[in-house]
């Protein structure tokens, strides 16, 4: 017996926030016989965002893809999807955690990704937030980043380096091995 080959479809749907849509989602997946593999849901603003990549046969993965037009209409949703393959394993990179906190100001996120970028190093996930800091209310910026270090590289050299470059523009950080 061979086994049937997967297909991938990563959709991403953005929409007014309230309970029940990612049942409602899930439940659609389902009912057409395909499966969530990998997500990412937030809350940004008043607005739901969601990342899906699906996976199935080719024939229930289509029979999805033409549904997405009625399911947006249907869940008041703003919808959009690629198809996609099996993500590659990658050799050679460890991936570690990078925490930078800072008073909020505009262009920190441009700043932290142009560091990793100019060392041709990958930034796999990123999260952000900004908040009130407590007692002063100054607004704060704090990010959390996944990125690949190439195992041949100097992470204390890149360390020092990075934490330099953060004691340059005013913001604390760490970056350590992702742990488990």
């Amino acid at each position: 017996m061979t086994k049937k080959k997967s297909n991938f479809l990563v959709i991403s749907a953005l929409g007014a926030d309230r309970p029940g849509i990612v049942n409602d989602l899930s439940s659609i997946i389902l009912d057409n016989t395909c499966n969530i593999i990998d997500s990412r849901m937030s809350m940004l603003g008043g607005e739901f965002a969601i990342i899906l990549m699906i996976s199935g046969n080719w024939n229930n993965v289509a029979k999805l893809e033409d549904k997405l037009p009625q399911i947006q209409k249907q869940l008041g949703l703003v919808i959009s999807h690629k198809r996609t393959s099996e993500r590659s394993q990658k050799s050679g990179l460890v991936p570690y955690e990078v925490e930078v906190i800072s008073i909020d100001r505009p262009g920190i996120m441009f700043q932290l990704a142009n560091f990793f970028s100019s060392r041709d190093i990958n930034i796999e996930e990123v999260n952000t937030n900004s908040y009130a800091a407590a007692h002063t209310g100054t607004p704060m910026f704090a990010t959390s980043m996944i990125v690949d270090l190439p195992a041949d590289i100097s992470v204390a050299g890149l360390r020092e380096e990075f934490l330099d470059f953060c004691d340059e523009h005013n913001m604390d950080a760490a970056i350590e091995s992702v742990k488990g």
